[in-house]
């Protein structure tokens, strides 16, 4: 892999996981989402990931519409880049989750690299009282749910967002994901510099083991060589130490209330902004110096934030 001689941080600010029950901390609306995203740029973010939700439910939405009350107050007040996911929320169709990104052209959007089973309805009994009806149930049916990226699916998104010069955060759940995009790349569908999401601890992908990064690092290696970078991501309380270790081995990290809702052993995360410092300060411990966003850009090739439809 490419050696990151700077950390990339990026922060995933709300995402679709999550529900607002969890935690009083959740952005939500679209000036909650601009404020942490802005917040988190200034903490050390170099580029943020960005969801939306319906701003009286918390429901996640991919209305094209919510995503232009918050994505031009954040390119305005940062430099940092903008990632908007093609992941959207869990049951949606293709078309729902490649219409934000389709219509605002982003630097980077992120591309689930295959389908798979992704289940959270473990978190449903954890809850006695939910604030809103939508949640239960929406957790519940991920017991029986495939969270659908096909090669088909996969191929549309690349060549729809790749004709308006978006670049990509491939997110791989399992080792099977990096072959699928060394699959694009082979037929040239992508191009280099790839920037590899690798995700542990989501039920129904690879799981938290130390050892399943380096693993999904070796494979990367044996089908990419020095084509790519390394992020990587950690569902939870392995959040901190896996970003970690990915930044010790020469990768970069992301973290974010989309990932984690905690700061720390039974302690929630106040903000976005205080997962990003917090990880910056470990980061900087050991003498590992943080990427800003024109850096970042320079590392991932990316088109500049001047050239966005927002």
């Amino acid at each position: 892999m490419k050696q990151a001689k700077k950390v990339i941080i990026t922060c995933a600010v709300t995402g679709s996981i999550h529900t607002p029950t969890m935690s009083p901390y959740l952005p939500i609306t679209p000036e909650e989402i601009a404020r942490d995203a802005v917040a988190a740029a200034e903490a050390g973010a170099a580029m943020v990931h960005l969801h939306a939700r319906d701003p009286q439910t918390g429901q996640p939405r991919q209305d094209p519409k919510l995503f232009g009350q918050f994505l031009p107050i954040i390119k305005n007040q940062t430099d940092a880049i903008i990632n908007i996911t093609t992941g959207g929320g869990l049951g949606m169709t293709l078309d729902e989750r490649l219409a934000p990104a389709k219509a605002a052209q982003p630097e980077i959007a992120s591309m689930n690299m295959g389908s798979f089973n992704f289940n959270i309805s473990g978190a449903a009994g954890k809850i006695d009282q939910f604030k809103f009806d939508w949640e239960k149930p929406y957790l519940e049916m991920t017991k029986d749910l495939i969270l659908s990226n096909t090669f088909a699916q996969i191929e549309r998104g690349v060549a729809e967002l790749s004709a308006q010069g978006t670049r990509f955060e491939f997110e791989c759940y399992d080792v099977g994901h990096l072959y699928n995009v060394a699959h694009f790349a082979d037929r040239g569908l992508i191009k280099p510099p790839f920037f590899l999401q690798c995700i542990f601890g989501i039920s129904g992908g690879i799981g938290p083991h130390h050892e399943n990064l380096l693993h999904m690092r070796a494979i990367a290696d044996k089908l990419l060589g020095n084509d790519y970078y390394l992020s990587v991501l950690a569902a939870g309380r392995h959040q901190m130490p896996f970003v970690t270790l990915s930044a010790i081995l020469g990768g970069n990290v992301r973290v974010g209330l989309e990932d984690s809702l905690y700061l720390s052993k039974g302690q929630l995360a106040p903000s976005n902004a205080a997962q990003v410092a917090k990880i910056r300060r470990i980061l900087e411990e050991l003498s590992l110096e943080i990427a800003t966003p024109d850096e970042a850009r320079q590392m991932l090739q990316t088109k500049g934030k001047d050239n966005v439809a927002f």
